[in-house]
């Protein structure tokens, strides 16, 4: 009877461990798809629209016909919407430094990141990255390099947040229909 006993755990253990949830993330939204939603469509998507317009004005010829080797490209997991915007988000965080983009550009895309980790209720896994979303919200505009990129002028890292926000915002759209439900 004592290994009845044993036996009916061990076959429950693996199923709780397959059925448990896994959240690696460090957001803290819990239960609130109305307000995220809500935020989203009347704040978020905007900025989002207004960004993938302004990447629009550039020239993408270069980004079409070089494959990035080193870039990170993030897609939109299945079930994990929440986990994969938080990472693109931080993800683009990084290019807010990077002088051969436009200081417009960047701080849109700072700002369209920052979004997203305030409406998800998200944070970066490095504390740098953090830094640039509190001087956003301080409109520090002046505290960063000024280098500005040439329309004529080809950037990989210009190309690498370029496909940076085309997939963030195919995450938000695919996420939306999610929480509409």
């Amino acid at each position: 009877m004592f290994h009845a006993f044993f036996r009916s755990i061990f076959r429950v253990l693996p199923l709780l461990l397959v059925l448990s949830p896994v959240n690696s993330s460090s957001c803290a939204m819990g239960n609130k798809t109305t307000e995220i939603r809500v935020k989203y469509e009347n704040i978020l998507s905007h900025d989002i629209n207004e960004l993938v317009n302004m990447s629009a004005e550039y020239r993408d010829r270069c980004c079409k016909n070089k494959k990035h080797e080193h870039s990170k490209v993030f897609f939109c997991n299945d079930t994990q919407e929440v986990e994969s915007l938080q990472s693109m988000a931080c993800n683009m965080l990084r290019f807010f430094h990077k002088q051969k983009i436009s200081k417009d550009f960047r701080w849109k895309a700072a700002l369209v990141s920052c979004g997203t980790l305030q409406v998800l209720q998200c944070k970066c896994e490095r504390l740098k990255k953090e830094k640039v979303c509190t001087q956003i919200n301080t409109h520090n505009k002046e505290d960063t390099e000024t280098g500005e990129q040439s329309k004529k002028k080809c950037n990989q890292e210009f190309c690498e947040l370029k496909e940076n926000i085309s997939s963030l915002r195919s995450c938000w759209n695919k996420f939306e229909k999610i929480i509409s439900r």
